[in-house]
């Protein structure tokens, strides 16, 4: 061979070579990264495991805030709250199931009286507007003029 030759095969052979370095250190460091990635992301499943666990722990003892704050959201958010607070009866969460009851009730009957009717739902949505606030709270106010009858009226649930 010629020494030109063996010039050449000596910088493909040190060009190969840096390249396998450069490859091995490219390899070695996006696995540490990856593994880095992995580990962070193992924590962040865990605290929000963790979080999760604290959020709806069964045992934890519950002021029926929760249950209150649903019973507002519709008729159907009434019902869900109504099941909700069976399985953990709170004095809060029965309380405002009783009010939303009683207000959707009246609110639906009142909405049939003509001239009335048309006035109806902005009252309910005011009422249900200031028994959410109150709910958020944590104040057991009454509806006005009708909470107390509610509360009699609905004593069961």
């Amino acid at each position: 061979m010629s020494d030109e030759n063996k010039d050449l095969g000596s910088e493909a052979k040190d060009a190969l070579d840096n390249a396998k370095k450069k490859a091995s250190d490219f390899s070695d460091d996006a696995k540490e990264k990856a593994s880095d990635f992995a580990n962070k992301a193992e924590e962040a499943a865990k605290d929000f495991k963790d979080n999760v666990k604290e959020t709806f722990d069964s045992n934890k003892a519950d002021n029926g805030k929760t249950v209150a704050i649903i019973a507002h959201i519709t008729f159907i958010g009434t019902i869900v709250a109504f099941f909700m607070n069976n399985g953990n009866k709170t004095e809060l969460g029965s309380y405002y199931v009783r009010q939303l009851i009683g207000i959707y009730i009246m609110f639906f009957l009142l909405s049939f009286v003509p001239l009335v009717g048309c006035f109806t739902w902005v009252l309910a949505l005011v009422l249900i507007v200031m028994s959410v606030i109150n709910a958020a709270n944590e104040k057991m106010v009454p509806t006005p003029l009708v909470g107390e009858y509610f509360q009699d009226w609905f004593k069961g649930v």
